[in-house]
């Protein structure tokens, strides 16, 4: 069953080297990151399952020991999730991120495995894929890698959208409190037109978490850049 859950913004800007001259901009979200980090660490769970967004091709599960680089944002950091031996299919961007921090945090505390769901998964998939990680052994934690809306701003990555604001606001206050039924009820439509990648991933939470008795914190909220950042820890 699902014991604790991490949620954390997804950009390759979090890692300095991607980010540059602009890394400092961030610090308050990776600080942030951390201290979820830490709520999963002290959950004690058996295993440790990274959530995140995947194109075609970079769906489905990623073994312990997995690969994944940042060379195409230009920088050479590379990242492996968890201990294994290497398999040829590297992360993609929001699990590579996920082993980015977790690395950072020097996690031991549990095995690690990868989740990667696609952006238009239906809400009723996502919410199966969750309750089949949760029963994945006795005592799960997930580390849930995803964005809100990137058009918050006239320079955001989808430019202004009038019904950005509103939807993070929702997607904020469903996982500061660890509502479930609010995480379900985000519309796929809309996430999709508001380019919210976090949508899948928290609606994975959302299915693994039914029914787990977890209570929420809300970490960080920002729109930096144009895009709806959210830091939560869940236990």
């Amino acid at each position: 069953m699902l014991v604790a859950a991490a949620v954390c913004p997804a950009p390759p800007l979090l890692v300095p080297e991607v980010a540059a001259g602009a890394a400092a901009e961030l610090d308050a979200a990776r600080t942030a990151c951390s201290d979820a980090l830490a709520v999963l660490a002290a959950a004690r769970p058996d295993l440790l399952v990274v959530v995140g967004s995947g194109d075609a091709g970079r769906q489905g599960t990623y073994p312990p020991g997995s690969r994944g680089s940042f060379h195409g944002f230009g920088a050479a950091t590379e990242v492996r999730l968890g201990d294994g031996e290497e398999v040829p299919r590297p992360l993609p961007a929001s699990l590579a991120v996920g082993a980015w921090l977790l690395d950072r945090a020097r996690w031991g505390a549990a095995p690690v495995e990868g989740l990667a769901v696609a952006e238009p998964l239906e809400t009723e998939r996502c919410l199966l894929a969750g309750r089949e990680t949760a029963a994945r052994a006795e005592r799960v934690a997930l580390l849930v890698m995803g964005d809100g809306s990137a058009c918050r701003t006239l320079k955001a990555p989808g430019y202004l959208d009038e019904r950005a604001a509103a939807f993070d606001a929702a997607a904020g206050r469903a996982l500061g409190a660890a509502d479930t039924g609010a995480l379900a009820a985000l519309d796929p439509v809309l996430a999709a037109e508001l380019l919210a990648a976090g949508r899948a991933p928290w609606q994975v939470l959302a299915g693994a978490a039914d029914g787990a008795g977890l209570d929420g914190r809300l970490l960080y909220e920002d729109a930096p850049y144009g895009v709806g950042y959210f830091v939560a820890a869940w236990s």
